[in-house]
């Protein structure tokens, strides 16, 4: 689960998104991008550079009952729209991050140069790359915005409604050729499938389960909301300052949530290594982060259920897990009976090799595009 944020400095803003996804599980594991160069040795992009967006919604009425007179849909797009003769858009292609991220996770090179450069499976000057800044996250509205507990308590269906607002009223896209998402977004897939069933040709969920949010997942998740409400400077989220204790208590929770057990062995073998990265993941954690953003998009997962709708998931979908994932361990043995109920579905649990991060194994795609070429070939119309 990746983190939040309101970001000053376009430097700042880029180089938090994949920190954050360092930090929790919904997106990427706490290893995931430990070998990710610094900004400034990234490897060069080999696709064209993002366009940033934003979209307003008016009067966008929660499940939870609230409204908001004016909500932002933030949103980065990669490629150029390529329309029919009747002028709809063919090529689209959405990307949604997990909880506490960013659409720009996508932007990682792990990712983005592996996927979206020229001849590349996802290459952007043939496809129309949308990454979305899910409300809660990001540029997108959220309660750190000014609203802090009395912004309204959203859940999954309504994030994927405002993207679905986003795509067809904001950027005028009726269909898709793919949606991919990970962690969060690997939810926000299955909900996609099943509440738009026509609306895409292909889903790739990576690290999800297709059941409710309940066990240790649940648990963790509730120790580390609690340890930020029952900080008393927290202060029900009218404080000054972040609540230091609470937000501390709550990373620590998600690092061990979100571990790949074998790979820190190997890359943190002594005490004073290990001692080092808790040390920074704690202060990037408390130096990048809102204690309600983050109460609000980890509570957004409490009613998620796709399990008694997957026969209505009509998209071609290839479901992938990795075994080191500890959030979604391959013991559970859940997705190889669930993906049974989907028309054409198929599930792939990646094995545990050095190339794997565990949770965050979703956002390497070295380790996992033979599948993804799969998919793309055996949906194609």
């Amino acid at each position: 689960m990746e983190f939040q944020s309101e970001v000053i400095m376009e430097h700042r803003k880029f180089v938090t998104a994949f920190l954050l996804i360092t930090i929790f599980t919904a997106a990427t594991s706490a290893s995931a991008l430990a070998q990710t160069a610094p900004t400034a040795q990234r490897p060069a992009a080999n696709y064209p550079a993002p366009q940033d967006g934003d979209f307003k919604i008016t009067n966008f009425k929660f499940r939870d009952g609230n409204t908001l007179p004016e909500l932002n849909m933030h949103y980065a797009t990669i490629g150029t729209p390529q329309r029919d003769a009747k002028g709809h858009i063919t090529n689209a292609m959405m990307f949604l991050h997990g909880t506490g991220g960013t659409g720009r996770q996508f932007l990682n090179p792990v990712f983005a140069n592996e996927l979206f450069g020229p001849d590349q499976l996802l290459d952007a000057s043939k496809y129309y790359l949308i990454l979305v800044d899910n409300i809660g996250h990001g540029k997108s509205s959220k309660p750190s915005d000014g609203l802090h507990m009395k912004f309204p308590s959203y859940d999954y269906d309504d994030m994927v409604e405002l993207q679905h607002k986003l795509l067809t009223d904001g950027l005028h896209v009726d269909h898709l050729r793919l949606i991919l998402g990970t962690s969060m977004g690997c939810m926000h897939g299955w909900v996609w499938g099943e509440t738009y069933p026509d609306f895409m040709d292909a889903l790739m969920p990576l690290a999800c389960q297709t059941v409710p949010i309940a066990g240790r997942n649940r648990i963790v998740r509730k120790m580390a909301m609690d340890s930020i409400r029952n900080d008393p400077d927290w202060k029900n989220g009218e404080y000054a300052t972040q609540p230091v204790r609470g937000l501390t208590g709550a990373i620590n929770a998600l690092i061990l949530m979100g571990s790949a057990p074998v790979y820190m062995q190997k890359t943190m073998p002594t005490r004073d290594q290990a001692d080092k990265y808790l040390d920074d993941r704690i202060r990037t954690g408390l130096n990048t982060t809102d204690a309600n953003d983050f109460l609000y998009y980890f509570n957004s997962s409490r009613n998620y259920d796709p399990s008694k709708d997957l026969e209505k998931v009509t998209a071609y979908v290839m479901y992938i897990n990795s075994a080191d994932d500890t959030i979604n361990p391959p013991e559970f043995g859940i997705a190889e009976k669930e993906i049974k109920l989907v028309k054409h579905g198929k599930f792939i649990l990646l094995p545990i090799t050095d190339q794997t991060r565990g949770h965050g194994t979703h956002t390497i795609a070295v380790v996992w595009k033979q599948y993804l070429a799969e998919l793309l070939e055996e949906s194609k119309k």
